[in-house]
């Protein structure tokens, strides 16, 4: 079991354009059962995570039922941000807490640091992420939000092609963060 921030980017580290679009990302030829495809990542899944930009994106992009079976959670301090119906329960307090009823929820798979890179540095900076799985796409964007905003070292693991992707799982290097 790992905690996993899988993601994808541009060349240039973002995550969405200005304008929280994931055109650059949704026009590009990507096997979701080939290498490091989102079919083989989602079944070691047992529980998410994600901050409330992510969620709304969701929300406004992907209407009608959760769309996940996992255990879900937003990390937010608005209430009634959750939409009717949507299993999904909102966290505001220290992530090293929620980590722990993360853990719990995902039993023997994986925990998903899902979207914003602010939430991923947030784990990171707490020394709760195990791994980063980003596949790297063909593009640059120039501005957005940051793959992840925060200094941090890690260690290639392994790489390979899917479609027009390049991807990487890296292993966060705690012993050089001085963490743990």
């Amino acid at each position: 079991m790992a905690t996993v921030y899988y993601t994808a980017s541009t060349m240039d580290g973002f995550i969405v354009d200005e304008a929280d679009s994931l055109d650059w990302l949704l026009s590009r030829t990507f096997d979701p059962g080939g290498p490091f495809g989102y079919e083989a990542f989602v079944a070691d899944v047992g529980a998410l995570v994600m901050g409330s930009a992510t969620y709304e994106w969701i929300v406004k992009n992907q209407p009608g039922e959760w769309m996940y079976t996992q255990p879900s959670w937003v990390l937010t301090s608005r209430p009634g941000i959750v939409v009717d119906g949507h299993p999904v329960q909102t966290f505001d307090g220290d992530i090293a807490t929620l980590h722990g009823a993360l853990l719990e929820a995902a039993g023997d798979l994986d925990v998903w640091v899902m979207g914003g890179g602010q939430t991923a540095a947030g784990f990171v900076a707490a020394g709760l992420i195990d791994e980063m799985v980003v596949t790297y796409a063909p593009c640059t964007l120039g501005a957005g939000a940051r793959l992840l905003p925060i200094r941090s070292e890690w260690e290639l693991i392994d790489v390979d092609r899917n479609g027009e992707f390049v991807c990487a799982r890296w292993r966060f290097n705690k012993a050089a963060a001085n963490i743990g």
